[in-house]
């Protein structure tokens, strides 16, 4: 895709087309009672925030206190500490104001996890289109879009801790679905499909980094590295290959479980040749579709 930012933008729709299609074809999980589930506080007044239609507060706060500064602070401290570390009294120390001055602003937690989730959907986000891609090249625009999004969820963490099933739309998820479509349009699928495509593309990317989230927590949880902890079952694995009872794993090479084997990219290089394969289907139906339609 050409490098004016529409791709790069694309993959913050990503969300954000999951969970519109997830919100009109799966049931909903009920009220969230852990502040982790967007759309599930004040849904009229969520959206009057993020479209800016809400009154703005004109007395009582302390003078410099804005809607933006809390949403940004509470990504600051989510980033850091996690999402069960954002309140509204964290964000009062943070801001350096009282608590009550806060809600004049936003009426709680639920609803400033929607606010904070369209913030980072649309950020602008650093991954550049692949050399060699022509312009239109809907391959390069899923290559984009999914690096992008590991990007943004390696940056937010806690992205991978929401329940986003019922998200409220805002303006930087609509932006980002619909450069998102724009950018896969090329694919000469049905609407449907290309729906299909970002969600594919999105739950493979979420996969794995939520694998990658969940070591590092590990990590951080147990104080053992990769290495220690799997170095503690070694004698054990080793008796169990030796035993017979295994020939299939005990057979494998040396760095069948290497660190350095490119998961991530094995594994989008393989969702792209499927989806190339269903566009060249296509294309070969309509090319037989129009020579009949000549005859």
């Amino acid at each position: 895709m050409a490098k004016d930012g529409s791709t790069a933008a694309a993959a913050s729709g990503t969300a954000a087309a999951a969970a519109a299609t997830a919100a009109s074809s799966t049931k909903a999980n009920g009220t969230a009672t852990d502040g982790t589930a967007t759309g599930s506080g004040d849904i009229a007044r969520s959206l009057e925030l993020l479209w800016g239609t809400g009154e703005r507060p004109s007395r009582g706060p302390k003078p410099g206190l804005t809607l933006d500064r809390i949403v940004t602070a509470a990504i600051a401290v989510a980033d850091a500490e996690g999402l069960s570390a954002v309140s509204m009294r964290r964000l009062s120390t943070e801001l350096g104001t009282g608590t009550m001055s806060l809600y004049r602003y936003v009426p709680g937690k639920a609803e400033l996890l929607d606010l904070m989730l369209d913030r980072v959907l649309g950020e602008p986000l650093p991954a550049e289109p692949e050399a060699g891609g022509a312009p239109g090249d809907w391959r390069v625009a899923i290559t984009t879009l999914a690096r992008s999004y590991r990007d943004n969820l390696r940056r937010h963490p806690w992205l991978l801790k929401i329940n986003q099933a019922r998200t409220v739309l805002g303006p930087s998820a609509l932006r980002g679905l619909e450069l998102s479509l724009t950018a896969l349009r090329s694919m000469g699928l049905r609407d449907p499909e290309l729906i299909g495509v970002i969600i594919t593309v999105n739950s493979f990317v979420e996969g794995l980094a939520r694998t990658e989230a969940d070591a590092a927590e590990a990590v951080a949880q147990t104080g053992l590295s990769d290495q220690e902890f799997w170095k503690s079952q070694q004698p054990y694995l080793e008796r169990a290959m030796l035993s017979g009872a295994y020939p299939t794993m005990a057979g494998m090479a040396e760095d069948t479980f290497s660190p350095d084997f490119d998961h991530f990219g094995f594994g989008l290089e393989r969702l792209i040749a499927g989806f190339e394969a269903l566009v060249a289907e296509r294309t070969a139906s309509g090319a037989t579709d129009s020579a009949q339609d000549r005859t």
